[in-house]
């Protein structure tokens, strides 16, 4: 792997979260010259600190503004992972919401076309759009129903670039990712995944609460998901044709309830307690119910699997931020 990236100039945009930053100490170990493009936004999990030890260089701005054209320019791959998340947030907000992940990825498009005709992209993408499952598991061919504005506007963020590979044939996947976890992700709110609030609740001797409990749902760990996105670049270069214009599911671990993830994150972290809670209302009427993704395609093409167990995952990312807790429990960048 080392090989294959030693050189390649790349770019991460959302290089500062949880993900991308994950995406970056990977790139940098293997020897790839890797720029980070984060807004450092209130609310999103980015922080310069996520990128400490990872010899990548930072570039602090906003895709809805920034000027693009130097960042865009004579690069080899972009691995797009900046967009807003937050699913409550974007029905309370949808406006800003589809700016960030529908006009600044427009801009982004436009700047690589310019700088960069040839650079292969994989885009990070979600299965909330599907909706509510109308089979398990899901496969990519299953109905687009979103629940929520957030799930219209990443839909729509995805087929622009795939559009890309349609149009002007430049080598792009997107990975449909559903929940993910692990070290850097954040912890302070449940605004990004539920299990934050978990692992902070856990560490600071309060019960978390599950609300539901019986939906099933797969996990994917941050170095597994990494392993994923540097697959799907390294084949978009060797076998475009088998890869390019798709969109892929991601998924994790085997299937699990919320009831009983909570019972695996006391026994990871050897401590903590839970209580079983309703939906509040608000968060009710977006949830999707039971999800698992039939990710067959992306196994076969690419010979990815999870390789971190739920178990393991979760014991790895409590004892990460057992001494950094304090850390994460702010905004500040």
């Amino acid at each position: 792997m080392e090989g294959s990236w030693r050189g390649r100039r790349v770019l991460v945009t959302g290089g500062a979260g949880f993900l991308g930053s994950a995406l970056c100490h990977a790139l940098g170990a293997a020897g790839a010259e890797v720029v980070a493009l984060d807004a450092l936004l209130p609310g999103t999990g980015a922080r310069r600190a996520n990128l400490e030890g990872s010899g990548v260089r930072l570039a602090e701005g906003d895709l809805r503004d920034i000027e693009l054209d130097g960042l865009a320019e004579g690069l080899d791959v972009l691995f797009n992972m900046a967009g807003q998340t937050s699913h409550a947030g974007s029905m309370a907000d949808p406006f800003t919401d589809l700016a960030i992940n529908g006009h600044a990825q427009l801009r982004l498009i436009a700047a690589l076309r310019r700088g960069s005709p040839r650079a292969r992209v994989v885009h990070a993408s979600t299965r909330q759009f599907y909706g509510r499952p109308q089979m398990l598991p899901v496969p990519e061919s299953h109905p687009i129903v979103p629940p929520d504005a957030n799930g219209i506007s990443k839909f729509a963020a995805e087929q622009y670039w795939l559009l890309e590979t349609r149009v002007h044939r430049r080598p792009v996947a997107a990975l449909r990712l559903t929940n993910c976890y692990g070290p850097r992700m954040r912890v302070m709110d449940a605004r990004q995944t539920f299990l934050g609030i978990w692992v902070r609740r856990v560490l600071e001797g309060e019960p978390f609460e599950v609300w539901g409990g019986a939906q099933l749902r797969d996990f994917s760990y941050a170095d597994d998901v990494v392993a994923a996105f540097m697959a799907v670049a390294e084949a978009l270069e060797s076998r475009p044709e088998e890869v390019a214009g798709r969109a892929f599911n991601i998924g994790g671990d085997a299937p699990i309830s919320l009831q009983a993830l909570g019972d695996a994150m006391v026994t990871a972290a050897g401590e903590g307690r839970y209580v079983l809670r309703d939906f509040p209302a608000e968060r009710a009427s977006i949830d999707i119910g039971s999800y698992h993704a039939d990710d067959r395609a992306f196994r076969a093409l690419t010979g990815w699997a999870p390789s971190v167990p739920l178990a393991q995952g979760l014991r790895r990312t409590v004892d990460w931020f057992r001494p950094r807790l304090s850390d994460y429990l702010s905004d500040a960048s």
